[in-house]
């Protein structure tokens, strides 16, 4: 299994963030991220970096303000839905479609009550600048995220640019798009259906995990290959932004092959 081992414990630390900065891919719709050192090495013998962001880039945690009117934000999340015991469940997906309920009712690991829950389609390994990658994904059904919240489930996390379907979207023919332009005559083209009656809600999947208190994480990625089908400690470090609707997020696994798991209890040496 890849990933770093700490030599003391033995815990496997993996990653499953994507790598962020100028050039990760943006949603279409919002601008890219733009970055600069105005203090350079050379020049002054430190660096420092300005940057202009969408909080919406890359791996990334959605607080429940992002679609709930006085919902919290992302510094504002209690501890315990960031840091945690989940499962890492292997749901492949193709073009169009959806992660289901019943999908969810025979993942391996379980999902059990309070999981934190990562959600692999398969769809990272396609991260990239990409008309595929951000219009022919699939996303969670609204069926999907109401079975999650009945689990109580503390955090959902997905290898897809979005929870929802893309044509559930402002991707598609949802308020203030479609913002990929080609994306409605392509689904039509491909499916022979119409978006607006195969999914009429927008963002209801996100909408009803946020309504929960339920955070998200979008376009998971890094080594999530290494833990597919695997239980493990997770950990999620947003911003302590409490306005913040999102934020990047480094989100972690962590595995004891042992099975002697120890924490160290704080006490003075």
């Amino acid at each position: 299994m890849a990933g770093y081992t700490e030599a003391e414990t033995g815990l496997v630390f993996h990653e499953l963030s994507h790598k962020w900065g100028h050039g990760a891919p943006s949603l279409p719709g919002y601008d890219d991220v733009v970055m600069y050192r105005s203090v350079k090495h050379g020049q002054h013998g430190v660096m420092a970096h300005r940057m202009r962001m969408v909080m919406h880039s890359g791996t990334h945690m959605n607080a429940p303000i992002h679609l709930i009117q006085r919902g919290i934000g992302v510094g504002d999340i209690a501890m315990e839905r960031l840091v945690g015991n989940g499962v890492v469940v292997s749901i492949p997906k193709d073009r169009w479609e959806l992660v289901t309920a019943a999908d969810l009712d025979v993942a391996t690991p379980e999902i059990g009550e309070g999981d934190l829950v990562v959600i692999v389609t398969g769809w990272h390994k396609k991260y990239s600048d990409s008309l595929e990658y951000f219009g022919d994904s699939p996303g969670l059904s609204i069926e999907a995220a109401e079975w999650l919240v009945a689990k109580n489930v503390g955090l959902v996390a997905i290898d897809t640019p979005q929870v929802d379907h893309p044509l559930a979207t402002s991707l598609g023919p949802h308020r203030g798009g479609p913002l990929m332009n080609r994306l409605v005559a392509k689904y039509q083209d491909a499916t022979g259906l119409d978006p607006t009656k195969e999914h009429p809600v927008w963002n209801g999947a996100h909408k009803v995990l946020l309504s929960a208190g339920i955070p998200t994480i979008e376009q998971v990625g890094g080594d999530v290959e290494d833990l597919l089908g695997k239980s493990a400690f997770l950990h999620a470090a947003p911003w302590y932004w409490a306005e913040g609707d999102a934020c990047p997020v480094r989100l972690v696994a962590i595995c004891d092959p042992s099975g002697n798991h120890r924490i160290d209890t704080g006490a003075e040496a």
